[in-house]
């Protein structure tokens, strides 16, 4: 709908052109749904601002269900398994659709072996003569080959582990895809184990409730655990998930509760 919108602007009379052209899709969205359209629809004009305020309305409605059904998938994937949510890389999106895939194949998680190859990540032989390799395996659960899939280019991204492994295998000659074929494996290892063997973690609520009971606000606790307020505020909300922030917040608000 954004390119709809922008699509729109490029065929608009010039002055419509000149004012919206240059603003970021945000600003669009905004300026077009407070157009008024009070002139004849004949006019290119009027009919321009007609279409925009309408598509730039139905973007602001559907980002808004959006934001919400975000918010009720972040929820239910925190109370689910909230070790997964606080593994490196995984939202709720991909939290989500890995979950399905577990749930949906039961009988199949045996072993850590049996999830990567319902996930299509196990390394499939390709060796031919001298040469010893193996590539991409394209079956599988493609959704949760694509979860596994984001996990590793976040972290590739944000996690410095990662990025030395991805240098340390680059020197051996590896290439990129093979080098992502191996990160997926290893991160289908871990999705395994924190599937079936979940770590206690608490959970934004608790950690809430148990902060109101003992009678702190969140600049206090932020000063005690020597983290910036957003940070709490945020795990609170379950909308990150640190297992050292957590457990330390835990011991700390068990000793205040018991003083």
């Amino acid at each position: 709908m954004a390119l709809q919108i922008r699509d729109l602007i490029v065929t608009a009379p010039d002055q419509l052109r000149s004012v919206l052209g240059p603003l970021s899709t945000n600003e669009r969205v905004a300026r077009c749904a407070r157009f008024r359209v009070r002139g004849d629809l004949a006019d290119p004009g009027e009919a321009s601002r007609l279409a925009l305020r309408t598509l730039a309305r139905r973007y602001l409605a559907l980002s808004e269900e959006m934001d919400d059904l975000k918010r009720s998938l972040a929820d239910l994937t925190a109370r689910a398994n909230p070790a997964l949510r606080a593994v490196k890389g995984v939202g709720p999106d991909v939290a989500a659709i890995l979950l399905v895939a577990a749930g949906d194949n039961p009988e199949r998680l045996r072993n850590e072996a049996s999830f990567a190859a319902m996930c299509g990540v196990s390394p499939v032989e390709a060796s031919s003569g001298m040469t010893t390799r193996h590539r991409l395996n394209r079956s599988g659960n493609r959704q949760a080959n694509h979860a596994l899939w984001r996990m590793a280019t976040a972290r590739l991204i944000t996690d410095a582990e990662t990025r030395a492994y991805v240098e340390r295998r680059t020197s051996e000659g590896k290439s990129r895809r093979e080098i992502i074929r191996c990160l997926k494996r290893y991160i289908a290892r871990e999705v395994f184990r924190t599937l079936t063997r979940p770590e206690a973690i608490p959970v934004g609520a608790d950690l809430h409730d148990a902060r109101i009971t003992a009678g702190f606000n969140l600049n206090q606790v932020a000063a005690v655990l020597r983290v910036d307020p957003t940070r709490v505020s945020r795990l609170e909300r379950a909308l990150d998930f640190d297992r050292d922030l957590a457990n330390r917040y835990e011991a700390w608000l068990t000793t205040q509760n018991a003083a």
